[in-house]
C-alpha cells in the first residue's frame, strides 16, 4: 500500500468572521505530483499555507509525514508566487542560506544551481536576474534542505508563457530525479494537467471540494496529447455544478 505523505482534513477555516474553506478533505501519496486548482477566492493558496505550517489556526487535522505541519520542518520546501531572495546575498548565499555565511560554499548549493541551470549565476545578485532565473534559484534554495515535499503556490504566474513553459519542464525533470512530491497551486487548469497525476478541485466560498481528475498519461508528456485535453476538460467540468458555484 502507498504511504500517504500528507492527510488533509479541515473542517473550518476563518479570517475573522469570513469562512474561507470548508470540509477539505484529501491525502496524498509519496511521490505524487497533485495540482489543487480553482478560482480566485475559493482557499486554494489558504489550504497550502496550512499544510506548510504557515497557518495553524484552524478547525480539523493535517498531518505531513505523519506529524503536524510545522514551519521549521526540514522535510517540506515552499516556493511561492514571487522568488523572494534576499537581495543583499548572490544566489549562491541565497540558494545556501539556512546554513548562514558558509551556506554558498557547501557542494550541494553547486549541484542544484547546475541542476536548474544556474551555474554561472553563483555570485550574481538577484536584482542581475530575470524573472525567471529569480524562480529557478528559488526553487534550489526550497530544494536545499532535501526536502519529501515541495510545496508550490502559483510559482510560475508572474513569468511569461514560454517561460512558464520552461519552467514546469524543470519542476518535471527535478521531481523525477529526485523523486519528490509536489503539491501545486494554479489557477491554471492546462498547467494543472500538464504537471500533475491528479487535479483536486476546490469552488465555492467558502471553498470546498469540488471533485478530482485522475491524469494516467505517462511522462514525458506532450503538450498536444489529446488525453490530457480530455482531462482539462473533465476538470473544467467540475466548476460547472451550481452547487459549487
Amino acid at each position: 500500500m502507498t504511504e500517504a505523505l500528507i492527510r488533509v482534513d479541515i473542517k473550518d477555516k476563518r479570517f475573522a468572521d469570513k469562512r474561507v474553506v470548508s470540509d477539505v478533505t484529501f491525502t496524498i501519496s509519496r511521490g505524487e505530483i497533485v495540482s489543487l486548482v480553482g478560482p480566485s477566492g475559493c482557499g486554494k493558496s489558504t489550504v497550502l499555507r496550512i499544510i506548510g505550517g504557515l497557518d495553524r489556526d484552524y478547525d480539523g487535522q493535517v498531518s505531513v509525514l505523519g506529524h503536524e505541519p510545522r514551519l521549521d520542518a526540514r522535510d517540506t520546501g515552499f516556493v511561492f508566487q514571487e522568488p523572494r531572495l534576499l537581495p543583499w546575498l548572490t544566489v549562491a548565499q541565497n540558494v545556501g542560506f539556512e546554513l548562514g555565511a558558509k551556506g554558498a560554499r557547501h557542494p550541494r548549493v553547486l549541484e542544484l544551481l547546475a541542476e536548474v541551470g544556474l551555474e554561472d549565476q553563483a555570485d550574481a545578485y538577484p536584482k542581475a536576474l530575470s524573472g525567471g532565473m529569480a524562480q529557478r534559484a528559488a526553487i534550489a534554495r526550497a530544494l536545499f534542505g532535501r526536502p519529501a515535499l515541495l510545496l508550490l503556490d502559483e510559482p510560475f504566474s508572474a513569468v511569461d508563457a514560454f517561460t512558464r513553459m520552461r519552467l514546469q519542464d524543470l519542476l518535471l525533470s527535478i521531481a523525477a530525479k529526485r523523486d519528490t512530491t509536489l503539491l501545486l497551486v494554479t489557477h491554471d487548469i492546462n498547467e494543472a494537467v500538464y504537471l500533475s497525476g491528479r487535479v483536486i478541485a476546490l469552488a465555492g466560498r467558502p471553498g470546498r471540494m469540488a471533485g478530482e481528475v485522475m491524469v494516467a498519461t505517462a511522462a514525458p508528456r506532450e503538450r498536444e496529447d489529446p488525453e490530457l485535453a480530455r482531462a482539462q476538460a473533465q476538470a473544467l467540468h467540475l466548476f460547472q455544478d451550481d452547487r459549487v458555484v
